[in-house]
C-alpha cells in the first residue's frame, strides 16, 4: 500500500488561513498598540494643557488679590483701616477656599515691606480662620456681609489674645480685659473698613459685566 506524501488540499487551506489569522492578529495589536499610546498622549497633552491653564488664571487673581492688600496696607491710612478683613471673607467665599494661600501669601509678603510683629502668627491665624468660615455666609448679601463682620470679630479676639500673651498687660484677667477694651478704638477702623470694603465687593459683584469678565458665568448663576 502507498501512501502520499503530498497533504491534502484542504490542509494546505487550513494552514494557511491560520497563518493569515495570526498576521492580522499582530497586524490588529500593533495598530491596537499604536492607537493606545496616541490616545495617552493626547490625554497628557490635555492634562497639560489643563494644567497651565489652571496655573496662569491662579497667578493671575493671586496677583490682583496682592494687588488689592498692598494698596490698602501700603497707603497711608488709619490704624486698622485695610481690605484685609473683606480680603479674608470674600476671598475663599467666592474664588474658593484653594485661593486662600494666596491671599496668606499676600499678606506674608506686605508683612515683608512693613515688618513683622510679635502678633504676626495670631495675624495670620486669625485669617485662616476666617477663611474657613467663609462657606458659612454665602446665602444672601446680608449674611456675606455679616460673615465678613464676623471675621471682624474672629481677627480683634484672636489677636488682641496675641497681644495680651506678650505680657505687657500681665498674665491676669484684668490684664486681658484691659487689653481688649484699650484696642475698641482700633476695632471700630476694623468695622468700618470691613463695612465700606465689603460694600464695594458687592456693589462689583452685582455687576454682570464684571461677572462675566473676572469670575464666569457659573458664579453669575449663584450671586443672581
Amino acid at each position: 500500500m502507498k501512501f502520499s506524501l503530498i497533504p491534502h488540499q484542504d490542509s494546505i487551506q487550513l494552514k494557511n488561513n491560520h497563518k493569515n489569522l495570526n498576521v492580522n492578529s499582530i497586524y490588529d495589536k500593533k495598530w491596537n498598540n499604536v492607537f493606545l499610546v496616541y490616545i495617552t498622549y493626547l490625554n497628557t497633552c490635555n492634562f497639560f494643557s489643563i494644567q497651565y491653564s489652571f496655573f496662569l488664571t491662579y497667578l493671575k487673581i493671586s496677583i490682583g488679590i496682592f494687588l488689592a492688600l498692598a494698596a490698602s496696607r501700603f497707603i497711608p491710612h488709619p490704624p486698622n483701616f485695610t481690605s484685609l478683613m473683606a480680603l479674608s471673607f470674600y476671598v475663599p467665599a467666592l474664588l474658593g477656599i484653594r485661593y486662600l494661600p494666596a491671599l496668606i501669601l499676600s499678606f506674608l509678603i506686605t508683612d515683608l515691606f512693613i515688618g513683622f510683629h510679635g502678633v504676626t502668627l495670631f495675624t495670620w491665624g486669625s485669617v485662616i480662620l476666617i477663611g474657613l468660615s467663609a462657606k458659612f455666609f454665602l446665602t444672601t448679601k446680608l449674611t456675606r456681609i455679616m460673615g465678613a463682620l464676623t471675621g471682624a470679630v474672629i481677627f480683634f479676639v484672636i489677636t488682641n489674645f496675641g497681644v495680651w500673651s506678650l505680657g505687657s498687660y500681665g498674665y491676669t484677667i484684668e490684664g486681658l480685659i484691659a487689653c481688649y477694651v484699650l484696642a475698641l478704638p482700633f476695632f471700630s477702623n476694623t468695622l468700618v473698613s470691613t463695612i465700606l470694603f465689603s460694600a464695594i465687593i458687592e456693589i462689583a459683584l452685582g455687576s454682570k459685566i464684571f461677572l462675566k469678565k473676572f469670575m464666569g458665568s457659573s458664579t453669575i448663576k449663584f450671586f443672581s
